[in-house]
């Protein structure tokens, strides 16, 4: 009895302690477990130490089952504490597995970052190491560019030698645009005289960098053609300096790259520049000069400037009457530049003057096939067209149209007749039957407007447009269509010479090739 009582004490305590253990910490619960195991392993010592005394002094088979029971639930309640250890030790490695895996993921975030900074300034670099590469190729090209030309320096320098009308680069860098626009200035006229007055010449080197200059503008690879003009700038400054006629001269081949480039304010910087130098060491009146007020004249114009650039064109045409004469087709064109400019500024006046002036020259000097000639002509009728002039710019018209149709088809008669007058035949019998007229007695007329004379293309369309503001529309109708054909086998004539000189070519590489491989199978055939 005293041990069933000592039993079912110790259970009540069990219980209560379990009942503590819900508010426990885990420590506190570790060690509570452990103390109850304690207990009951001493308990069990205990039951057992009575149950062989009582099997000693007595057979009680009654007291022995008790024990026997008391025995395994004291056993089932040691597992069950075992097993709360177990599992107490098991979750104690899981929390310290699960702490090292936190610290483990803390430093992957941290290296995280730290490559990324890495990567971010490995990108900076490559991207500056890009750069870099792209700025030693161009020196590279620039430098072998510069080797090529030291190798024709001398023979180009001996055939200049023997060619006594030498041109300024910043001539013809680009060309006259008269055949869409025939409002546009032309750029400065070849000077062929620069080497009077103060004995300048340009360098063989800088009329070949000009020309490659010309070549990649003409591209729109504008982004090779600076480059290249700055390199060759800054070495000329120094070797040369500043103030020397060769820095003037690549200020204007410079200038007229930025203009291409509607960079204006760049450009008239350049040029004026490029104006003090040679004014400085060339003389005020050297036809360098004249070309750079020219070029600028133009800048100034194309920004709607013509005050500012009629006086600079007026002192041009002073340089080049005094220099070249009055008379020289240089003047004829500087003339063309001032008309326009007035024309610009409704001095009609002073235009008709100027273009009559300039007409004169070119039909003296050059002769009345000159293109010069039907260009200025179209520019006269044009102002006479501004004017409200009409018959006068008509004449004009057909004098151009007429000088084409003699030079292209010869003398005129009642079989061969001009454009002009086929048109307004046309006009005239516009009601009748059509085929009294037919098309193909002006269908050939086209091949007289061709690709190297645009201004007759001009004419036609500044005629037939005039033939409309008199409604005389079956006329206008009659050129603006030969000036299409003439456009349409224009542009296919260039197309097909364009086809030709790439298969040329492909046919030279090919035939370079195949003698390659002969000569390797000659030299390989040889004992």
């Amino acid at each position: 009895m005293i041990v069933s009582k000592a039993i079912k004490s110790y259970r009540l305590q069990k219980i209560e302690k379990i009942g503590k253990m819900t508010q426990m910490s885990q420590d506190e619960i570790i060690t509570n477990t452990k103390t109850v195991l304690q207990g009951l392993e001493a308990l069990r010592v205990e039951h057992v130490s009575i149950m062989n005394g009582i099997a000693e002094v007595q057979k009680d088979n009654e007291k022995s089952d008790m024990l026997r029971k008391n025995i395994e639930n004291i056993e089932l309640g040691l597992s069950e504490a075992q097993v709360m250890m177990a599992l107490t030790s098991h979750l104690q490695n899981i929390e310290a597995e699960k702490h090292k895996l936190k610290t483990q993921v803390r430093r992957l975030h941290q290296e995280n970052a730290w490559l990324r900074d890495e990567l971010a300034n490995t990108q900076q670099k490559f991207q500056a190491s890009e750069q870099l590469v792209a700025q030693l190729e161009e020196e590279k090209k620039h430098l072998e560019f510069m080797a090529s030309v030291k190798k024709y320096d001398e023979n180009q320098e001996q055939d200049d030698a023997c060619d006594k009308s030498r041109t300024d680069p910043v001539v013809e860098l680009f060309p006259d645009e008269e055949n869409e626009d025939r409002h546009n200035m032309s750029p400065t006229p070849p000077s062929q005289f620069a080497n009077q007055t103060s004995g300048y010449e340009i360098p063989a080197r800088l009329r070949t960098l000009h020309n490659l200059v010309i070549q990649y503008a003409s591209q729109g690879r504008y982004e090779v053609a600076v480059p290249l003009c700055k390199q060759a700038l800054e070495d000329l400054e120094k070797t040369s300096g500043h103030d020397h006629p060769d820095v003037a001269t690549m200020l204007n081949i410079l200038a007229l790259v930025y203009r291409d480039q509607n960079k204006y304010k760049e450009a008239a910087n350049l040029l004026n520049d490029a104006l003090s130098i040679r004014g400085k060491t060339l003389g005020e009146n050297h036809p360098a000069v004249a070309a750079t007020l020219n070029n600028l004249a133009v800048l100034y114009g194309k920004r709607g400037k013509y005050k500012d650039a009629e006086p600079l064109c007026k002192r041009a045409l002073e340089i080049r009457e005094k220099v070249l004469g009055k008379d020289h087709p240089d003047v004829a064109k500087q003339l063309n530049n001032l008309a326009l400019l007035c024309q610009n500024q409704g001095k009609y006046d002073e235009v008709e003057k100027y273009y009559q002036r300039a007409l004169d020259i070119y039909e003296s000097k050059l002769g009345p096939d000159d293109p010069n000639v039907a260009k200025t002509k179209n520019n006269l009728a044009g102002c006479y067209l501004k004017q409200g002039r009409y018959s006068e710019a008509e004449i004009l018209y057909k004098q151009v149209l007429t000088r084409a149709h003699e030079r292209e088809f010869g003398a005129i008669d009642s079989k061969n007749k001009p454009i002009w007058q086929v048109a307004e035949e046309r006009e005239e019998h516009k009601f009748d039957n059509r085929e009294n007229t037919p098309y193909g007695e002006y269908g050939g007329w086209h091949k007289a407007a061709k690709v190297d004379s645009p201004t007759v293309t001009t004419t036609l369309k500044n005629l037939g447009a005039l033939y409309r503001r008199q409604g005389m529309f079956e006329a206008a109708e009659t050129l603006e269509d030969c000036a299409m054909r003439s456009k349409k086998e224009a542009y296919d004539l260039a197309k097909q010479t364009k086809v030709s000189q790439l298969l040329t070519s492909n046919e030279k590489r090919r035939s370079k090739a195949i003698k390659e491989d002969m000569d390797f199978s000659e030299e390989n055939a040889k004992p």
